[in-house]
C-alpha cells in the first residue's frame, strides 16, 4: 500500500489524518476529546470528591515518624504536639482548671500536621490518578514477537506478556494491536493513536527511517502493518518513567528546594532556643508558662506554613509539567528552565510551519493569471505533500476552487490519469485526453518542455531566480495540449516556510522575561536573517551544523548563561546532551530522547516556551508562599508575646493591637489560625502563582505588595474574628 493512499485513506471509522486534510477543511468530528479539551478536563477534576476523600486517610498515615523527619518544621510539629499531649494527661490527673484550653489547643496542633499532610497527599492523589489510568492501558497486554535464529525470511512469532520484552526484541504490530512498549519502526508505515499519551484525538503518522520511527508503549496502531525493535528495559520505558515522576517515587530535592530546606531548619532551630530561652525569664518575672503555651507559642513562630505546602508546591510543579505531557527526568531540569536566560529553537517547524506553503503565483508573460491559477491546482490534485496540498488551497482562496480528483474521474468516467509526485521526477500533473499538465522542480519541467521542443521564458527564468534567491522554492507550471503543438510554459509558484502567526508575540514575552532567543537554521544567512526578522528572534545562526549549535551553546555557558534547546534528531543530540535544559521530541528519534532532559510527548517544538513558563512558576510559587509564611510569623508576635507577659508586664498591652480578649484566646486564636491558613493556601500551592513577564524589580515589588504584605494583614484580620468567636466560648478565654 502506498503511503499516499495511506494518509488518503484511514481505516475505517478513525478520524482523517491532519496530513491529509486541507488546511482550510474544518477538523472531523470524533468521540474523543480533543487534546486541549481532554487536559481541561483532568485539570478540572484536580479537586474532584473521589481525591479529597482518598487524602483524608492518608493524611493520617503520613504521621509515621519516618516519613515525618523529612520536613523538619512539621516534624518538630508533631513532637510539640506529643509533648502537649502529655501535658494535657498530666493536668487532667491534676484537674487543672486550664484543661480544656490545653486539649483544644492540643487537637488543634494535631490538625495543623494533618493538614500540612493533606496537602501533600492531595498533590500526590492527583500524581497517583494520573498513575492508575496510565497503568490500566497495560495491564494483561500481550506481544507478538518474532522469534530470532529461525533462518528464514519471515520469522515465526510467539506471544509473550510485554513486561517480559527486552531492548532489541523485535515485535510485529498490526491495525487494532496497541504497541506494548517504547521503539523504533524498523519496518512499514502506520497511523498510531497517541491520545492515551498526548491527548490528542488525531492520529499520526510513523514509519521507518528518519525522525518519526519513534512509537511510544500504550499508543494504538490503526492501520497497516509495522515491525518495532524494543529500545527499553522493563521499568525504563516512557510510561514507567511517568507513572514514578507523577507519584513522587523519584522525586529529589532540587538546588532550591535544599536551600529552602536549609533555611526552614535554621528558622526552626532559632525559633527553638529563643522559646526555650524564654522559659527563665519567665520564672524570673514570676510568669511561668505551661507546655502547651510553650508549644503553641513555638508553632506560631516558626515556618509552619510554607514548611507544609513546600512537597505540595514541588509535586505540584511536576504535575503541571506532566498535564502539558512534558516528561522530565527530574526536578531539577523544571527549576533550571526557571532560570535559563538564552532558548536555542531550531527554524523549521518552531518558528515556521516546517513545511513549505504557497504564497503566490507569477503567470509567466502573456499568460492570463486565472488560466494559471488553475493549471496549478489541476496539476496539483494527485500531489499528496503538504506543498502540493498548500497550492490547492491557495487557488481555491484566489476564486479556483474547482473538483477535486474524485470528481473529474466521476465527470470524465475515468478519462484523467494522475501523475502523482516522485522524488525521481520532481513532478506532478494530470493528463486529460490530451492535455497534459505538469507542475514541479524547475529544472525538472524545464527538462520535460525541452523534450518535447519547448523552452522556459526568460520571465519565468528571472521568477525562478528571484524566489530562490530570496530563500523561497519556485515550482513550475507547464502544459502540453498535444496534436503537434509545443509545450506552453503558464508560470512559477513561490513557496515558503512560512512563520507562525503569534510567535513573534512569544518571543516578544520571552524578551520581558530577560530571556535572549537563538533561531537556529541550515539556510543561508540573507533567508535567516529575514526570517529572523519576521519572527522577532534576538539573533540567529544560519548554516549550521551540530558543531556549530554545540559551539554556540559552550558559548553561551562560557558567557554565563543558562541555555535551553529543543531538538528530534540524532544530530541534535549533541547539542540537547550540552544544553542545560535540553527538550527532544517524542516523535525524534531514541539518541535525540536519551540525550535530553525533558521530553515533549506532543512533540510540539513550541512547547519549550511553555516548559520555561512552568519552571517560573514553580519558583515563583515557593517564594511567594515563603514570603507570606515569613510575613505570617511576623504578625503572629503581636498575639502571642503580650498575651504570655501582658499580666507581668502591663505596658506590653501596648503591643496587643489586635485587641484580643485574654491571652487564652490570643494563644488558641493564633494557633486555630495557623492551621486553618494552611488549608486556604492549598489551592494555591497546587493551582501555581500565576506568572507574569516582568522585570525582577517588577516581580519583586508585586511579591512583597501581595503576598508580603499580604501575610502581614491576614493574620491581624484573621485572629481578631477567630478571637471574637472564642469570646463567648466558656473556657476558651
Amino acid at each position: 500500500m502506498s503511503t499516499s493512499h495511506d494518509l488518503r485513506r484511514p481505516a475505517p471509522g478513525q478520524p482523517e489524518p491532519a496530513a491529509a486534510r486541507p488546511a482550510h477543511a474544518p477538523a472531523p468530528r470524533v468521540t474523543e476529546l480533543s487534546g486541549h479539551a481532554y487536559k481541561q478536563g483532568r485539570v478540572q477534576k484536580a479537586f474532584n470528591r473521589e481525591l479529597i476523600l482518598a487524602a483524608i486517610p492518608e493524611s493520617f498515615a503520613k504521621l509515621d515518624p519516618r516519613q515525618m523527619r523529612h520536613s523538619p518544621v512539621m516534624f518538630t510539629v508533631l513532637v510539640g504536639t506529643l509533648v502537649s499531649a502529655i501535658a494535657c494527661i498530666i493536668q487532667i490527673g491534676q484537674n487543672s482548671p486550664d484543661v480544656v484550653f490545653s486539649v483544644v489547643v492540643t487537637l488543634w496542633l494535631l490538625l495543623t500536621v494533618l493538614f500540612a499532610n493533606f496537602s501533600e497527599a492531595l498533590a500526590e492523589g492527583r500524581g497517583k490518578a494520573q498513575a492508575d489510568s496510565l497503568r490500566a492501558g497495560r495491564q494483561g497486554l500481550l506481544a507478538r514477537r518474532l522469534k530470532a535464529g529461525t533462518g528464514s525470511a519471515h520469522p515465526a512469532e510467539e506471544s509473550v506478556p510485554a513486561p517480559e520484552l527486552r531492548k532489541g526484541d523485535l515485535v510485529v504490530c498490526e491495525a487494532g494491536d496497541v504497541v506494548p512498549s517504547d521503539g523504533e519502526i524498523t519496518e512499514g508505515l502506520a497511523l498510531v493513536d497517541e491520545s492515551a499519551i498526548t491527548g490528542e484525538s488525531a492520529p499520526v503518522v510513523r514509519e521507518s527511517g528518519g525522525d518519526r520511527s519513534a512509537v511510544t508503549g500504550g499508543t494504538k496502531v490503526i492501520s497497516d502493518r509495522i515491525v518495532v525493535r524494543i529500545t527499553a528495559d522493563p521499568g525504563q520505558t516512557f510510561i514507567d518513567r511517568m507513572i514514578a515522576l507523577v507519584e513522587g517515587a523519584e522525586r529529589q530535592k532540587t538546588p532550591n528546594e535544599i536551600a529552602l530546606h536549609v533555611l526552614l531548619v535554621a528558622l526552626t532551630i532559632v525559633f527553638l532556643v529563643v522559646t526555650v530561652a524564654l522559659v527563665p525569664f519567665a520564672n524570673l518575672a514570676g510568669a511561668i508558662p505551661s507546655p502547651v503555651v510553650l508549644v503553641a507559642l513555638l508553632v506560631c513562630l516558626i515556618p509552619t506554613t510554607i514548611g507544609a505546602l513546600v512537597p505540595a508546591i514541588g509535586i505540584a510543579g511536576m504535575d503541571r509539567l506532566v498535564r502539558h505531557n512534558v516528561l522530565a527526568t527530574s526536578g531539577r531540569a523544571v527549576e533550571t528552565a526557571g532560570d535559563i536566560t538564552t532558548l536555542l529553537l531550531d527554524k523549521t517547524g518552531t518558528i515556521t510551519f516546517g513545511n513549505r506553503r504557497a504564497v503566490g503565483f507569477l503567470p509567466a508573460p502573456g499568460v492570463p493569471e486565472g488560466e494559471f491559477i488553475e493549471a496549478a491546482r489541476l496539476s496539483s490534485l494527485a500531489d499528496e505533500t503538504p506543498e502540493g496540498r498548500s497550492i490547492v488551497d491557495l487557488a481555491a482562496e484566489r476564486g479556483a476552487p474547482g473538483p477535486s480528483l474524485d470528481e473529474l474521474y466521476r465527470r470524465t468516467d475515468g478519462q484523467v490519469t494522475a501523475v502523482e509526485f516522485t522524488a525521481m521526477t520532481r513532478m506532478s500533473g494530470l493528463d486529460d485526453g490530451h492535455r497534459r499538465y505538469r507542475k514541479g522542480a524547475a529544472s525538472a519541467v524545464a527538462h520535460w518542455v525541452r523534450e518535447l521542443g519547448g523552452d522556459l521564458p526568460a520571465g519565468v527564468r528571472d521568477d525562478v531566480d528571484a524566489i530562490a534567491g530570496g530563500g523561497g522554492t519556485p515550482l513550475v507550471v507547464a502544459v502540453d495540449d498535444g496534436e503537434g503543438s509545443r509545450p506552453r510554459v503558464l508560470g512559477t509558484v513561490h513557496l515558503a516556510d512560512v512563520v507562525k502567526p503569534g510567535i513573534a508575540d512569544r518571543f516578544a514575552a520571552l524578551r520581558r522575561m530577560g530571556i535572549r532567543t537563538v533561531m537556529i537554521t541550515g539556510d543561508n544567512r540573507l533567508t535567516a536573517a529575514a526570517i529572523a526578522k519576521e519572527a522577532g528572534v534576538d539573533d540567529f545562526l544560519a548554516e549550521a551544523t551540530p558543531e556549530d549549535k554545540l559551539t554556540r551553546i559552550r558559548q553561551e555557558q562560557n558567557a554565563g548563561q543558562l541555555v535551553a534547546m529543543t531538538g528530534d534528531g540524532t544530530n541534535d543530540a549533541p547539542a540537547l546532551a550540552a544544553a542545560d535544559v535540553g527538550v527532544a521530541m517524542n516523535s525524534g528519534t531514541q539518541a535525540a530522547k536519551e540525550a535530553a532532559n525533558m521530553v515533549d510527548l506532543d512533540s510540539d517544538p513550541t512547547k519549550l516556551i511553555d516548559v520555561v513558563a512552568i519552571g517560573k512558576q514553580l519558583l515563583i510559587t515557593r517564594g511567594s508562599l515563603t514570603t507570606f509564611s515569613v510575613a505570617n510569623d511576623v504578625a503572629k508576635y503581636f498575639a502571642i508575646i503580650p498575651a504570655l507577659f501582658a499580666a507581668v508586664f502591663p505596658g506590653l498591652g501596648l503591643l496587643n493591637v489586635m485587641g484580643l480578649t485574654s491571652p487564652k484566646s490570643a494563644i488558641l486564636a493564633a494557633v486555630v489560625f495557623n492551621a486553618i491558613i494552611i488549608v486556604l493556601l492549598v489551592p494555591l500551592a497546587l493551582r501555581g502563582v500565576r506568572y507574569r513577564a516582568v522585570s525582577a524589580q517588577q516581580a519583586l515589588r508585586r511579591n512583597l505588595l501581595v503576598y508580603g504584605l499580604g501575610g502581614i494583614i491576614a493574620p491581624f484580620v484573621g485572629i481578631k474574628i477567630i478571637d471574637l468567636v472564642l469570646a463567648v466560648v466558656p473556657g476558651l478565654h
